[in-house]
């Protein structure tokens, strides 16, 4: 199968995991750094304290991506970089490192794509009750303005958030990232409210400041396979990719049709719409803004049958030996065709998988005894006979703590 003239090819970041500097110029603190210094959080101790010194080494970062020949790449923003506080007094020396990072990408031919929040929340916003707070969608819009007006000269294409199942569910619900907090859904399903029309806010902004922006959202699922081709099996897929259960913080639904559709799913209302804050009709409009491209980020899926039970599907278990990754998330590519073709059907918009790939383990062919843990990318790709440049590259890259 071909690819049209203008599928976009990339590569993608995210602040926390390759920045570094994390007292350095300015920056404020953010809930990672907490979470990775409390021992026993993350594995080996690892922090964003160095990470993969970026923020020193931009200008190189840039040029190898010329040298792969990189066209495209979405990175991330660090909110408390840009305002240490969350709010107000502004830090120069932050604008003025996106600002050197941005020049130095286009200067190699490569697009870039700004995600204005992937994970790395301001530690005083959090002291102030984070997205709990009905004022953190203004806390973010004051912020995603800032990102526009400093940067919206160059960078046409934004996206509002990362993957808010990781950082609410994981993060304020099941407590596994950071903050770590193990909130009740009393608590969590206004968050998720907060967020999403702290979405809307930041479009709207990012329209009236970069009227030629590009705009997106990036939130994440696991795509349901159907076990079959059969009619039955499929529907059943295509039902269980935008359900709402117990675990409605991972919804794909929950999340993207409020933004997408203008409501929320029907199943989810009738389970958690109680617990939404009060008026929270007023805020479907302003959330459910024009996107230029929905998004998501792919890495593996579940397979799923028909069933005759309620929900009308059940997963198939794996069998026994079936391939997973160093992480054991299960090896299923079938997810990368069966969850765009659902989602745009339902969303009818164009769409970007906005991450992909798989942790591994493996020995890098050009370096003897090298066994170095490889983090989203294979080891051929970055290390070459070259030189020990590139060598130096993918270290830094395979050694990044987080997502």
């Amino acid at each position: 199968m071909g690819f049209r003239e203008d599928f976009i090819w990339g590569a993608a970041t995210a602040s926390y995991q390759i920045e570094g500097a994390a007292r350095e110029d300015g920056r404020g603190s953010c809930v990672w750094d907490t979470f990775s210094h409390t021992p026993g959080k993350v594995l080996f101790g690892h922090t964003g304290d160095e990470a993969c010194d970026h923020y020193h080494r931009f200008a190189e970062d840039a040029a190898l991506m010329r040298e792969l020949g990189v066209k495209n790449y979405r990175f991330s923003i660090a909110w408390p970089r840009l305002l240490p506080e969350g709010t107000g007094a502004v830090n120069q020396k932050g604008i003025d490192f996106y600002s050197r990072l941005i020049d130095a990408l286009l200067e190699n031919g490569v697009r870039p794509f700004a995600t204005l929040f992937h994970w790395d929340y301001p530690s005083a916003l959090q002291a102030r009750g984070a997205w709990e707070n009905p004022d953190s969608s203004r806390w973010y819009e004051e912020y995603v303005a800032l990102c526009a007006r400093s940067f919206g000269d160059r960078v046409k294409d934004f996206f509002t958030f990362n993957e808010p199942q990781c950082f609410i569910g994981l993060g304020y619900v099941k407590g596994e990232h950071a903050p770590g907090l193990r909130l009740s859904d009393e608590s969590t399903v206004p968050m998720s409210h907060h967020v999403l029309k702290a979405h809307g806010m930041a479009v709207r902004a990012l329209r009236s400041l970069v009227p030629d922006c590009r705009v997106g959202y990036a939130p994440t699922s696991n795509p349901c396979i159907p076990a079959s081709d059969c009619a039955e099996d499929v529907e059943a897929a295509r039902r269980a990719c935008f359900d709402v259960d117990d675990d409605w913080s991972w919804s794909a639904s929950w999340w993207s049709d409020p933004a997408m559709l203008g409501c929320y799913p029907e199943k989810g209302l009738a389970r958690y719409g109680h617990l939404l804050p009060k008026g929270w009709e007023r805020d479907m409009e302003l959330i459910h803004q024009p996107l230029d491209y929905y998004a998501q980020n792919i890495y593996h899926g579940k397979i799923v049958r028909a069933s005759d039970n309620a929900a009308g599907f059940e997963e198939v278990p794996l069998p026994a030996g079936f391939p997973k990754t160093a992480i054991q998330w299960p090896i299923t590519p079938d997810a990368l065709y069966w969850g765009p073709k659902f989602i745009y059907e339902r969303y009818k918009t164009p769409f970007i998988i906005t991450e992909n790939g798989m942790p591994a383990t493996m020995r890098c062919r050009w370096t003897a005894g090298c066994t170095t843990p490889t983090a989203r990318t294979t080891c051929t790709a970055i290390c070459s006979p070259t030189g020990a440049r590139r060598r130096r590259a993918w270290t830094r890259a395979a050694t990044s703590p987080g997502r």
